[in-house]
């Protein structure tokens, strides 16, 4: 099922060696927390494959909560209308509870006119060096971070991208979809324990499994937040700009490696 991420040519590892290697059986894991795009998504879309996962999971009570690089209007309806518990946007700026329409902010932020304003003056010093760069269609959408395309930026050019955000003090990151400039601080793995502390207090970290794809997942693949984390095979893309590499990788890509996972869990469900 998986392989660490840091020795692709060794054997798969199967059920029992994972609950060895993390002292924690597949049936005490009480939530999922995993990526969208290039994780849940194939081919840039949902499948019925997935959806039917998503159904079984909430059939044996496994929760799933979606931690996502994408907008505040994105996830508005992506927390409402699919049969999980809630979804955490903009790399941990606000999260949307499913029962709930009304976001909980993660990030605050005291004027939210001046916050954008101040993000667009950032985004415009950038395009004086990378004038290829163009805004995202979603980030008007937007609250508390600023996106524009990935285009053609090499691994250089996003590192320097990255210390020009931190000279104007910002936080960046990107994904597989795109570029996020953010307020430093902001990340997935700092959003996603503010949600486990305040909505799912009994959880502890160890129980969470989380799943992602790119460089902006990285924080959930520290362990020092979260000891069990696996990597969806597209994930080897970046494994050598990883400071923070997942415990696990599955043999099959995107929302195939996602389902992957899943069903061992589910198997483990059964016994």
């Amino acid at each position: 099922m998986y392989r660490p991420i840091s020795d692709f040519g060794k054997h798969l590892i199967n059920i029992q060696q994972l609950s060895d290697r993390t002292s924690t059986h597949l049936y005490q894991i009480c939530l999922l927390a995993t990526d969208m795009d290039g994780t849940l998504t194939k081919y840039g879309k949902f499948t019925s494959k997935l959806l039917d996962t998503l159904e079984n999971l909430a059939a044996v009570k496994v929760p799933v909560l979606i931690v996502t690089g994408r907008s505040a209007g994105w996830v508005s309806a992506i927390s409402s209308l699919m049969p999980i518990v809630g979804a955490i946007a903009e790399n941990g700026g606000l999260f949307y509870p499913s029962s709930n329409s009304e976001p909980v902010t993660l990030t605050p932020i005291a004027d939210l006119t001046s916050h954008r304003e101040h993000l667009a003056r950032t985004f415009a010093n950038l395009q004086t060096y990378f004038p290829q760069i163009q805004e995202s269609a979603d980030n008007r959408f937007r609250v508390t971070d600023w996106t524009f395309d990935l285009t053609s930026l090499t691994t250089d050019e996003l590192k320097n991208i990255g210390n020009l955000c931190e000279q104007m003090g910002w936080g960046f990151t990107y994904s597989n979809v795109q570029c996020h400039i953010k307020p430093q601080g902001q990340d997935k793995a700092i959003g996603l324990l503010k949600v486990l502390r305040q909505y799912f207090p009994t959880y502890f970290p160890e129980q969470v499994i989380t799943v992602g794809d790119s460089p902006n997942d990285e924080s959930l693949f520290n362990h020092r937040y979260f000891p069990i984390s696996v990597g969806v095979a597209n994930i080897r893309e970046y494994a050598t700009q990883l400071q923070h590499q997942p415990t696990y990788i599955t043999t099959a890509a995107e929302g195939d490696g996602f389902c992957e996972l899943c069903s061992y869990i589910l198997q483990s469900c059964q016994h």
